[in-house]
């Protein structure tokens, strides 16, 4: 009888387990920096070819920082994956390690101030070429992908003002071309996410947000062929020092237990918020793509299946008005973080989107009334009376 495939449920629970010989039942954080070899010539052998359960350094590779990558692989869909310190780490890793000078990539322009600082200085810094375009303009993303194009990169969904691309047919535009897709699909999160099946190459995620859920760890990981990681991600890394430690990726498996639950929850919460917060005469706008009136409904429940976990809103009176807001606030939090348990609220355009240029801020839709609300897992009613008392208090 043929093994039955493992659903996301189980590989959350079970995949890429490793026991010692004590049979311990929870994973064990092997807080290690380096391994024995029971001989000089066992460790001749192994800095030659290490074998599929061998260990060199911890920032090669580690059995609990395995684990996790085995986990996250098999639940992205992925043959691989290298764990880093931050997503961050993750981004400018998976760029850095295939780029040279002369190559080209093609990015979207709503990007996170730190994705866009890594495209717009740091590759260029070293003889990249970068061209921006409309994430949601696929006419754009023909004319900017050329034959040589060596890479696309772009947010599977922007932060903040929660625009998707269409992940399937920009595939098909960059494999045209012989480029690949590198998506950062932190936003979409592993549970809604089917961005390998709709043609991605690379996966990079921010581990800090929803993988971990606690805000407890910063951590990344990069997901793609056995012979992009190990062969083009692998050596950078581990020769530039962006790997996880073991004990953040001991955090992260255990985040992943309750992350399909997790996210759910959220999403759910998300969708009743944002329908309550819909037509409020205080509010300008409000954005999430579960929602109808969202213009890329019909793509996101497509490419997702659901609207995600954050909602963003436009405060009527801008930035006094949005201030007011957030100040008068008693369960959601101010922060910049987003996919936790709690419950947070961000206002970009001072702190995570703040060094953008004005004119750019505008063109993606960061006005000084805009709040990105990260949904957590409080009970949805008490956030809506929440976000209703702040609206009240303005």
């Amino acid at each position: 009888m043929t093994k039955k495939p493992w659903n996301a449920k189980t590989i959350l629970v079970h995949e890429g387990s490793r026991r010692s010989q004590y049979g311990e039942m929870s994973e064990a954080i092997f807080l290690t920096q380096g391994f024995v070899y029971p001989s000089a010539e066992a460790a001749e052998a192994r800095f030659i070819q290490a074998g599929e359960d061998e260990f060199i350094y911890a920032r090669y590779g580690n059995p609990t920082t395995r684990m996790f990558e085995e986990r996250i692989a098999a639940l992205e869909g992925t043959e691989d994956a290298f764990a880093t310190a931050s997503g961050m780490a993750a981004v400018s890793g998976a760029l850095m390690a295939m780029l040279r000078a002369g190559d080209h990539v093609v990015s979207s322009r709503a990007l996170f101030g730190s994705c866009l600082y890594v495209l717009e200085e740091v590759l260029t810094r070293y003889g990249v070429k970068v061209t921006f375009v409309d994430g949601a303009d696929l006419d754009q993303w023909r004319s900017a992908v050329v034959p040589g194009t060596k890479a696309v990169f772009f947010e599977s969904m922007s932060n903040p003002a929660l625009e998707l691309v269409d992940i399937r047919a920009v595939s098909e535009i960059a494999h045209a071309a012989g480029a690949l897709v590198v998506v950062d699909n932190v936003f979409a999160t592993p549970i809604f996410s089917r961005a390998v099946d709709q043609g991605a190459d690379i996966i990079v995620y921010s581990t800090t947000k929803h993988i971990d859920g606690q805000g407890r760890a910063l951590g990344g990981v990069i997901c793609g062929t056995r012979d992009f990681i190990r062969k083009v991600a692998e050596p950078y890394m581990k020769h530039t020092g962006g790997a996880m430690s073991p004990f953040t990726a001991w955090i992260m498996l255990n985040g992943m237990v309750t992350l399909d639950l997790r996210c759910r929850a959220m999403a759910d919460s998300a969708l009743k918020v944002a329908r309550a917060l819909e037509g409020d005469p205080r509010l300008s706008s409000v954005i999430f793509p579960g929602l109808a009136s969202h213009p890329q409904h019909d793509l996101a429940m497509a490419q997702m299946g659901s609207g995600g976990t954050l909602v963003a809103f436009e405060v009527t009176g801008g930035k006094e008005a949005a201030f007011k807001f957030c100040n008068a606030l008693e369960i959601i939090k101010i922060s910049n973080n987003l996919g936790d348990a709690k419950s947070i609220v961000t206002h970009p355009t001072t702190t995570t989107h703040q060094r953008l240029p004005q004119a750019l801020k505008e063109a993606l839709g960061i006005t000084p009334g805009l709040l990105r609300l990260s949904v957590g897992l409080e009970d949805a009613d008490d956030l809506i009376f929440d976000l209703q008392s702040a609206l009240s208090a303005i």
